[in-house]
């Protein structure tokens, strides 16, 4: 469900009715913009367009992670936009509503020509955040898209979520033609620290059975925070500068300028990454190419 109650249901319908027909779905999407005006917090219907030096095809090394933000008053078309500038291999996404991903997922495809498949690790049933029937209310917490298929999927709620039930999910797919098995997760709120320390430890413990892994998330907290030190010995940030020290430089992630956005990597080399500011979410899109073929070596130690 969209928050700002300007969502067109025309524009749904013509989605799902004229899934290749990019012009009438562009021509439909236009008299939404007549009929209901901006919905995104820029005060445009789409915020930024998607630039002409936009990636037009899928990155086979690239990986991204996003709080989408739930509530927040977001467009799904631009959100979908958004993804589609640097057209990652994998997006790992949290605070997801399973139909807000659906439409992102049409979206994509139907206005930008990016399939992806999608695997979620949900552990709300909200109807306040995801709309839905009273007694079918719609599934809230985390989804993967991926360009490649998913295989061994899982989805584990955390022992003490904290003030909201919080989980990991995880999944093997390919990243840069290689096998990689993917996490992501959204751990406890920002002041609960001892809750978000035993919610590293469980997901730690998963990530050291794979020589070649990639942890991502929204992880709620700065990289000098105590509770990630189990995240930190296994697995290095994609950014090279950053570090759990004060002698780390870390490029912050979210509107309130901390960093809480991270691309683990173990056993796998980075290349460059970004953190590119949005006007859809309070929290920034981080990318990172990768190269799964390559590992730097044992995790920084902390």
């Amino acid at each position: 469900m969209e928050t700002s109650g300007a969502t067109c249901p025309y524009a749904e319908e013509a989605m799902v009715l004229v899934r290749g027909t990019r012009l009438l779905a562009g021509a439909v999407v236009v008299a939404c913009m007549v009929l209901v005006g901006p919905s995104a917090p820029s005060g445009a219907l789409f915020g930024r367009s998607v630039p002409v030096d936009a990636v037009r095809d899928v990155v086979p090394n690239r990986v991204m992670t996003w709080n989408i933000c739930n509530p927040c008053d977001a467009s799904n078309v631009g959100r979908a936009a958004e993804i589609a500038t640097y057209a990652p291999q994998v997006i790992g996404m949290q605070e997801a509503c399973v139909s807000d991903v659906e439409r992102i997922r049409e979206y994509l495809k139907s206005l930008h020509g990016l399939e992806y498949h999608v695997e979620y690790g949900s552990v709300l049933q909200d109807w306040g955040r995801c709309g839905g029937a009273p007694w079918n209310p719609g599934a809230f917490g985390q989804a993967v898209l991926s360009a490649a298929p998913m295989t061994d999927s899982v989805e584990v709620e955390y022992p003490d979520g904290g003030s909201e039930d919080r989980g990991y999910m995880a999944v093997t797919t390919m990243v840069g033609g290689q096998p990689v098995r993917v996490f992501n997760t959204h751990l406890a709120q920002r002041r609960q620290e001892t809750v978000r320390a035993g919610q590293t430890r469980v997901l730690a413990e998963e990530v050291a059975r794979h020589d070649r892994a990639i942890a991502l998330g929204d992880f709620n907290a700065v990289p000098d925070a105590p509770e990630l030190a189990p995240i930190w010995a296994l697995a290095a940030d994609t950014d090279p500068e950053c570090r759990p020290s004060s002698f780390g430089v870390c490029e912050p992630t979210t509107d309130w300028r901390s960093k809480f956005d991270y691309v683990f990597l173990r056993g796998i080399a980075p290349l460059k990454h970004r953190v590119q500011t949005t006007p859809y979410s309070d929290h920034d899109l981080l990318y990172t190419d990768v190269d799964p073929a390559f590992s730097e070596g044992p995790a920084q130690p902390v």
